[in-house]
């Protein structure tokens, strides 16, 4: 029986290279020639092209329009009393969305609730702390 001839795409591993063809190194994960666009799919599939990190669309001016979302008070809000904490958390984490998609009415409203929640719940804690030191 006659030995299966390699599939048409490939050249034959000893073959003569042809002009304008594209050398390959026989890795598999390398590019065929330098700057050539990725394919996933088999012959006929689109290129694929790495896509770039998106960089904020936001104006300078949209950027000065931030709430603050009181990061350092959440964190000393979890720990002193979680339940409120957590609470504080989740506006925080609510106001940081908001800034990113420029609803600014949005992320002003959870940044107070941020606050609120992230001081009520360290005088809360702290307040538990002295009570059960001093008796």
């Amino acid at each position: 029986m006659a030995p299966k001839p390699p599939p048409a795409t490939q050249p034959a591993p000893n073959a003569p290279a042809t002009p304008g063809a594209p050398t390959t190194t026989g890795d598999p994960g390398a590019s065929a020639a330098p700057g050539a666009p990725l394919t996933t799919g088999g012959p006929g599939a689109p290129a694929e092209v790495p896509k770039e990190p998106q960089e904020p669309t936001q104006t300078p001016e949209e950027l000065a329009f931030y709430a603050p979302n009181y990061l350092c008070l959440t964190i000393f809000a979890i720990l002193l009393f979680p339940p409120f904490g957590l609470a504080a958390l989740y506006f925080s984490y609510q106001t940081m969305k908001a800034n990113q998609n420029s609803e600014w009415e949005e992320a002003y409203i959870n940044s107070g609730r941020t606050g609120w929640f992230g001081a009520f719940a360290v005088m809360i804690g702290l307040g538990i702390i002295y009570g059960l030191v001093l008796y």
